[in-house]
C-alpha cells in the first residue's frame, strides 16, 4: 500500500525531505503522498523513512491503495527507470 498523511499533519516539515521518490509534497493544508510515488520505501530503506520522523505518527497506510511488497517493488523499478 502506498501511506497517507492524515489531517493530523502538523505541517512540520520534517517528512518531505525524507522521501527518497519525492512522493510528499505540500497540499492545500497539510502534506500529502501521492500514491503513484510511495513505494513505503521499498528498495531504499527498510522501513518508511517519513514514518520513522514524523513526530505526530499520521502516516499510515492508505487503504484506497492495497498493494503487495512486489507490487511497491516494481513500482520502484519503474521511478527508477524514469529517473
Amino acid at each position: 500500500m502506498a501511506l497517507m498523511i492524515t489531517d493530523e499533519c502538523i505541517n512540520c516539515d520534517v517528512c518531505e525531505p525524507e522521501c527518497p521518490n519525492e512522493a510528499i509534497s505540500m497540499g492545500p493544508e497539510i502534506y500529502v503522498i501521492d500514491p503513484n510515488k510511495c513505494t513505503e520505501c521499498i528498495g531504499h530503506f527498510d522501513t518508511p523513512q517519513c514514518v520513522e520522523v514524523c513526530p505526530v505518527e499520521c502516516i499510515p497506510k492508505n487503504p484506497d491503495h492495497v498493494e503487495s511488497e512486489d507490487d511497491l517493488m516494481a513500482k520502484f523499478h519503474k521511478l527508477q527507470d524514469q529517473g
